[in-house]
Formats: C-alpha cells, structure tokens, sequence
C-alpha cells in the first residue's frame, strides 16, 4: 500500500489486492469456516501466534473480513483493526479489553441508547462501575471522576442525537496526563473522512460499521481500531491482560511480543475476547462492508449537502424550538465542530419539535420519503423518535442531562433530492401542527410555512 495515497483512493484500494489463486480483482466472499494448515509445524505456529499470516478459523479470522480490516485501519491511521458482528460488540470488546471486576470507567452521557444502557446496566453486572459526564468538553468533569480503578474514557466524537462534538484534544491529554489510560472514540457518526481520532490524540476508535462505512442498511457489523500508540508498559499493574502470560500463546506477553509493533492491545482483542466471546462477523456482511467503503466519501459528502440544507430549512420553522447539529449557530460545541470538522459536520440532525410527544408521534407518522426505523447512515433518508424507542431505557433525568426531550426528532439525512427531503418534512410539520391543534386550539399558533425550493447541493 501507497502510504502517501490521498483518502478517495485508500478507500477504494487499501488492504486488498487480485486474489492469488484466481486472480480475481475484488476480494472474493471466503465463505469457509475454518482453512487448512500447510504442516503441523504451521498449525502449531498459528495457536502460538508466531504465525499472524495465516488463516484457521473464521470465528478469530476470514480474509475477507482481513481485507476490511486492513482498509478501515489505513482509513483511520491506526495500526491493526478487528472486525466485529455489530458495533454494539466493537463497544463491549474494546473497553472489556482494558477493564475487569473493580475497574471503572469515565464516559460522556452525550452517547448512544444502546451505549448508556451496555455501560450502566450490563457492566455494573460484571462489577465494573462507570461515572457519566455531562460537560463533556470541561477536562475539570473528566479529571474530577478520575479513580485509582479507572481503566478507560469513552466518548462519541459527535454525540448521537444531539450533535454533541468532543473537544478530542483537550479530553484525550486529560485521559494520558491525568488517568494514565487509553481514550475511546466511537468515531460512527463522523467516520473517517470528517475526522480522525487518532490524529487528534484517540487510542482506540470504535465503529458501527453498520452505519456509514457499509452505508446501506444492509449489514450488521463493528470495528475496533488501534492507533498502536497508548503506552501500555509504562504502569503494567493496571493492564495485566496485556503483561501476563496468556494460556495457550506461550510465556511471554503480549505487550513483550507485540508492544513495539503497535498491534498488542488489537492482538489480545482478537485472540481473546473475540475468540473466546464469539462476536465474529459473517465473511457475506465483510464483503457488503467493503463494496460499501469504496464510496464512503462521495456518499458522506452529499449526506452532509443535504444536512446543511435541512437544518437551514429547520432554522427557519416557527415549530422548530431548537436544532442540533454540530455546526448550527447556536450549538455550544460550534467551535470545536469547526476546527475538527472542516470537510462538514456528517448527516444526522435532530429537532425539539413544539407540541412534545404527541406532536412528534403525528409528525413521524405523516412522512412519506423518510422511513421510519432504527438506524443512521444509510443512503436512505431515516426518522425516529429516540425518547420512545432508542432512548427508551433511561430515565427522565438521564433523558434530561443527555439533551433529549419529548419532542425531539432524530433525521438521518440521506442522499436523495434536498428538495424532496424538504418537501416531506413539510408534510410533518402540517400534521404536528393538525394535532397541536386539537390539544390546545389557540387562535394564534403559528403554521407552517412553505419556503421557496432549495436547490440539492452536489
């Protein structure tokens, strides 16, 4: 791989090559569960890791599944990336790499339904303890939840639904000088092409691959990056996964074999938790990732024309009480956005809707173009009421200190027309207000208006 290739072309070439056997151009679907051994000296190479080539089973490895991870990894700047059944696994095994009964982990509560409940339900389970911060751009609230026990930060690079952007610098030199532990991105809403963790100071980056990677609602998948660059050495009583000798992998650790490579922490990941665990992706969902990745940035690119067109659309709507939206005049992280986000702030945008739940429920009902399900980044356009679905396992204060109220909408902006896409969020406003209406039948409520056409963005 041409280390110097700009980002159009590593998506597209990165991490493969025509298939040996047949000469095949793109990465064929190795549909087999497990793969010969040349000898018995190769097999027993394989078990003690002395040969990392090779190929034995599918539940640890697939080339298929190789070939996306090596592509998410160039994509990304990290050093080794594994692959995962969905993204709520690529969360679960990345932190449970560093963590065990009595660590504890700091997160920001700006995260996913699915996170806050994985970190404040199942790993209490397991005797972890986790602490939520609020303010997640202040390295005060980080630094003050700081324990001798803490293993890892968690954040979203941008906070899905409300937009919320970290400050990834300032909160990745509080988790290295203050904690002396690894800072986790789940970079799914930015992707790559918007932002890379990494660069920006991130030691491990998660991925819904599900999402915008795969790009079309297709197949379930996750990746675990690692930028190879945390110093896992420097206190080896706070990671003993990575200094002990692992049963069945010889005397040494991995931190001894694999540190100075940059790929001990993804290594362990793989040879461990996913191999013990199982949360293996099928070869089929690898091959859609990797047809998906190839068009990652021309799809991201209109995702965040037509986010741009609709949240103006929304400024501009009397039932509209606040948008969010990373790079939206009046988002507290706007700044940041700007200096993070430079190519554009990606295609989710949420909405306080006036009128609460029953507003929000006729809204979604009327639409039309936007389906209505459980999802992010497809290349269709996608609406959901979190509070009552993905967000629906919190409590009305967690709900409160996560931004999210009665009335907010969560639109993942597709790749259609902006004008279609507008034209149909019309046809919610009419009926939210319909409804408004028979609520609370005031003289004075204001409509909804119907703005000239917007030109769709290339």
């Amino acid at each position: 791989m041409t280390t110097d290739w700009g980002f159009d072309t590593l998506q597209i070439h990165a991490g493969a090559s025509p298939d040996p056997a047949t000469r095949a151009r793109v990465t064929p679907i190795y549909q087999s569960a497990s793969f010969t051994y040349e000898s018995t000296d190769q097999a027993a190479a394989s078990f003690l890791l002395d040969d990392l080539d090779g190929f034995a089973y599918s539940r640890i490895s697939n080339p298929t599944t190789a070939a996306a991870e090596r592509r998410i990894a160039a994509l990304e700047k990290g050093t080794a990336a594994v692959a995962v059944a969905s993204g709520q696994a690529a969360t679960t095994v990345a932190l449970l790499n560093l963590l065990r009964a009595g660590g504890h982990v700091v997160a920001s509560d700006q995260v996913y339904g699915g996170t806050t409940n994985l970190l404040l339900q199942r790993f209490p389970e397991l005797g972890i303890d986790v602490s939520l911060v609020s303010d997640i751009n202040n390295p005060d609230a980080w630094r003050r939840h700081i324990r001798p026990t803490t293993r890892a930060f968690f954040a979203e690079s941008i906070g899905n639904p409300t937009g919320a952007v970290l400050d990834i610098p300032a909160i990745a030199e509080v988790a290295h000088r203050d904690a002396g532990v690894p800072l986790v991105i789940d970079n799914t809403l930015a992707t790559p092409y918007l932002l890379r963790p990494i660069v920006h100071g991130a030691d491990i980056v998660v991925h819904s691959t599900t999402k915008y990677l795969a790009g079309h609602g297709t197949s379930i998948g996750g990746v675990v990056v690692d930028a190879g660059t945390f110093d896992f050495g420097a206190d080896p009583h706070k990671w003993p996964g990575l200094h002990g000798a692992d049963v069945g992998h010889g005397d040494r650790s991995y931190w001894e074999r694999f540190g100075a490579d940059g790929i001990a922490y993804a290594l362990r990941l793989r040879t461990t938790l996913v191999r013990d665990y199982g949360p293996a992706p099928s070869p089929f969902n690898s091959f859609l990732l990797l047809q998906g990745l190839e068009t990652l940035s021309l799809r991201v690119r209109q995702h965040v024309a037509n986010a741009e067109a609709v949240v103006a659309f929304l400024h501009a709507h009397p039932l509209v009480e606040r948008v969010h939206y990373p790079t939206a005049h009046d988002a507290p992280w706007r700044d940041i956005a700007r200096r993070l986000l430079p190519r554009g702030a990606g295609g989710v945008v949420s909405f306080d809707l006036a009128g609460g739940r029953d507003a929000a429920r006729a809204f979604v009902e009327s639409l039309e173009l936007f389906s209505h399900l459980a999802n992010i980044g497809d290349v269709r356009s996608l609406v959901i009421h979190p509070a009552s679905t993905v967000n629906s396992g919190l409590t009305d204060e967690q709900l409160h200190r996560a931004g999210i109220g009665p009335g907010l909408l969560r639109l993942s902006i597709g790749t259609e027309s902006a004008d279609d896409l507008i034209r149909d969020l019309e046809r919610g406003f009419a009926a939210s207000a319909l409804t408004a209406r028979r609520i609370d039948p005031t003289p004075d409520l204001p409509s909804p208006t119907t703005p000239e056409p917007t030109r769709s963005q290339p």
